[in-house]
């Protein structure tokens, strides 16, 4: 399913040491420009993640915000400094000694000896942290991917439509272009036979004018070329590959045609439906903008 280029996902998840957050979101781009913002302290996941995202989009301007939040003691250490303990516990018992004293030596006794406990903050375990904030940034791609599909599929069906409506607007240029040579025929027979008569010598001029003017205003060509434009205009928003810059390029070469028949048209509503045509035209186009 082609994708709109417009997204939002969020996802957490936890373990016994950190809680961590993923938020991505997307607006229009030309190409794929991603923002990764991290912690300063776990700097070494933006590739990781600039890598995850980038095989799951292929264009938009993607902000994505990871924040990580330690557990209340999930990233403390307490050590001990077992060689001063040992001293403190050789000192102890030399009081008890020599001084008779009570044996209530114990390990609740050691701890309130100064120094005897180190607490430090513990440095992450760097492929933990990895393993757990691409599992989580995997859930929230998952859901921002889920709602550029939704939308992906809201502006292609208003895609195809508009180019079902310029195809019948195609047929109407078709139907009218013949019409309009007779019509000039006929304005340069009355013509023709009001200066010069009922001659041959006027039958040949009024038979080489509307030659030349059919000539002239020919569309065939060019509706021909409009209708192979739609036809791959369908397939593309009915495929699931990215087509943006595609869609982008044949909406052009749509309006050409457009605009090359327009130019042809020497005729009132001939140059009605090249109005109706490009503004079909012009709707489409500001469409594809929002697609990958």
């Amino acid at each position: 399913m082609i994708k709109s280029m417009t997204g939002y996902g969020r996802q957490k998840g936890e373990n016994e040491r950190r809680e961590v957050q993923v938020e991505i979101k997307s607006v229009n781009h030309r190409y794929l420009d991603l923002n990764v913002k991290v912690p300063r302290i776990y700097s070494f996941l933006e590739e990781p993640i600039k890598t995850a995202v980038s095989a799951a989009v292929a264009r938009g301007k993607v902000d994505i915000y990871l924040s990580i939040t330690a557990k209340e003691g999930g990233d403390v250490k307490v050590s001990p400094n077992l060689a001063l303990a040992g001293e403190y516990l050789r000192a102890l018992e030399q009081v008890r000694d020599t001084y008779s004293l009570k044996d209530d030596i114990s390990v609740m006794e050691l701890a309130r000896m100064p120094d005897l406990l180190t607490v430090a903050r513990e440095e992450p375990d760097a492929e933990e942290v990895k393993t757990q904030v691409l599992e989580v940034l995997g859930r929230a791609l998952e859901e921002y991917n889920a709602m550029r599909r939704t939308e992906g599929e809201r502006l292609c069906e208003d895609i195809a439509r508009r180019g079902q409506e310029i195809g019948k607007m195609v047929d109407q240029v078709e139907q009218r272009s013949p019409q309009s040579v007779e019509e000039y025929r006929q304005k340069i027979a009355q013509r023709m036979t009001e200066i010069l008569g009922d001659s041959d010598i006027a039958e040949q001029r009024i038979l080489a004018e509307a030659a030349l003017f059919a000539d002239k205003v020919s569309v065939t060509e060019e509706v021909v070329r409009l209708r192979s434009h739609l036809s791959q205009l369908q397939k593309m928003v009915q495929g699931d590959a990215p087509v943006g810059r595609k869609l982008d390029f044949l909406v052009q070469e749509l309006n050409r045609e457009a605009n090359t028949i327009g130019s042809k048209a020497n005729d009132y509503e001939l140059a009605q439906i090249v109005i109706e045509i490009k503004a079909e035209i012009e709707k489409i186009r500001e469409q594809i903008q929002n697609l990958e």
